[in-house]
């Protein structure tokens, strides 16, 4: 159907690089929380989880701000993990006012199984790139993410309940 003269034309959803990132957005978002589902865990817990097994024995407080989350949020998803026996505080050995947050056995195991899911799901998407092609569209996503501000390996939604 043809536009109408006195409308402007409107570029096709598809040509626009911000309606793409966003379906591959949501479906990625929407298949990591179905495949986590049967560890136990949503993807902002594993996200917790995986920056703590960098630097294992942070405080909350030093976690909470290489994560970006006010430190009420971080209790709440330490308390959590720790009730799901993922994590656990121990005194810190130079601050006997803080806690470390350690991994347990069985977040090595959920880190290592979502690994896993990760590395199918990524397949899954990218499997029609060449390694060069993946190697650019991550070079290419990493200037996007950090030119809008984000901290690297940080996602935006992390202190929501997914």
């Amino acid at each position: 159907m043809p536009v109408p003269d006195d409308q402007p034309d409107v570029p096709a959803l598809e040509t626009r690089a911000s309606f793409l990132l966003s379906q591959l957005g949501l479906q990625s978002a929407q298949r990591f929380t179905a495949a986590l589902a049967p560890l136990g865990i949503t993807p902002n817990r594993f996200g917790v989880l995986a920056h703590l097994a960098r630097q294992e024995g942070r405080t909350q407080q030093e976690l909470a701000t290489a994560l970006g989350l006010h430190r009420n949020s971080m209790v709440g998803l330490i308390d959590d993990l720790e009730a799901r026996g993922l994590v656990e505080r121990r005194r810190h050995p130079e601050d006997r006012r803080a806690y470390a947050i350690h991994l347990t056995p069985a977040a090595r195991e959920v880190l290592a199984a979502g690994d896993r899911l990760a590395d199918e799901q990524e397949e899954a998407m990218l499997g029609t790139l060449s390694a060069q092609e993946r190697a650019e569209l991550v070079a290419t996503l990493t200037r996007l993410v950090a030119a809008a501000g984000y901290r690297a390996g940080v996602h935006p939604g992390l202190g929501s309940g997914h």
